[in-house]
């Protein structure tokens, strides 16, 4: 998502701020916290409850909560931030957190019962 999607639309509006290459080490650092954190505080719980759904719409709403701080920031403080960045990137940070909280509780649900 990062090098096919989003890396072509944020160069189009922000052009030469954009980097040639990803640093992808800052990337993995908040990944590895932010999944940290969700499993802390809504996959447990879930798993202990067997509500994958309830995982999946937990995360949803905090992956756009999470990506949307990111995105809503930026577009106040930068210049050719677009709406169409903002939705885009918000909406994948729901989408993919969703997804992988609902994926990850219903695989540790099969390998538990």
């Amino acid at each position: 998502m990062l090098t096919l999607v989003m890396k072509p639309h944020f160069t189009r509006h922000l052009g030469d701020m954009m980097r040639d290459t990803l640093l992808l080490a800052p990337a993995g650092l908040f990944y590895l916290a932010y999944i940290a954190g969700l499993v802390y505080l809504d996959s447990a719980p879930a798993l202990h409850d067997a509500a994958p759904e309830r995982a999946a719409l937990q995360r949803a709403i905090i992956g756009a909560m999470a990506y949307g701080t990111y995105e809503f920031t930026s577009m106040s403080i930068m210049r050719n931030w677009s709406w169409t960045m903002v939705v885009t990137d918000t909406t994948w940070g729901a989408v993919l957190t969703g997804f992988s909280a609902w994926a990850g509780v219903m695989i540790m649900m099969r390998l538990q019962g």
